[in-house]
């Protein structure tokens, strides 16, 4: 399980000694996803001497993956700064450029570090947080007549109701945490009076 920001992007402006930093803070699932935000902001904001980058990515069974880019700042002033923010918020799926017109004044490295870092910091506060967890899926087969029911009885319970198909019968398919399907049959016998078992349908991520 791990937390990440809704599919939005938020946009912060800072303003430092007549420079200007335009945050911008999106989710990206992936390399692809995220050069494309970088992308895009770099075209949304073709005149600026700047575009910064850093991002943060989940990857199944393996850490996650770390990129950051100075785009032409001195090393170290930009990328890393705003790397550090988004590892500070706990989120992973996360990217962050900041776009900077400058103003005439130069900052000096120190400037530059303290500059992207309060951009990212203040930018941060303003994304709504989402969690992805890895669930169980469970499938549920109910006749017609009964499943309104039975859905809303689950659903009452906290079981999360993924997907509902129409066929011959109705099939349910729930999520449930690692390990918690005795618990979630036991639920199901309760309410259908033992006439129902889910049976096992693989796992996914679900967000919520």
């Amino acid at each position: 399980m791990y937390t990440r920001p809704a599919a939005e992007t938020i946009t912060n402006t800072l303003e430092i000694k007549r420079s200007r930093f335009i945050t911008h803070i999106a989710r990206v699932t992936d390399e692809a996803s995220a050069r494309a935000f970088v992308d895009s902001v770099r075209a949304a904001f073709p005149d600026a001497r700047h575009h910064c980058s850093a991002y943060i990515y989940h990857v199944e069974g393996a850490n996650p993956v770390e990129r950051f880019s100075d785009d032409g700042e001195p090393s170290g002033t930009a990328g890393t700064p705003m790397l550090e923010q988004l590892r500070g918020s706990g989120m992973v799926d996360i990217a962050a450029v900041v776009v900077r017109y400058f103003g005439g004044i130069k900052l000096g490295a120190g400037g530059l570090v303290h500059a992207y870092s309060n951009s990212v910091g203040e930018a941060l506060p303003l994304v709504r947080r989402t969690t992805r967890a890895r669930k169980e899926l469970w499938r549920l087969d109910l006749p017609h007549a009964q499943a309104g029911r039975y859905e809303a009885e689950l659903r009452a319970r906290g079981i999360t109701v993924t997907e509902v198909e129409y066929g011959a019968q109705v099939t349910l398919t729930l999520a449930a945490d690692p390990g918690a399907g005795e618990e979630l049959a036991q639920t199901i016998s309760a309410i259908t009076s033992g006439a129902v078992a889910p049976r096992a349908a693989g796992s996914t991520w679900v967000e919520g």
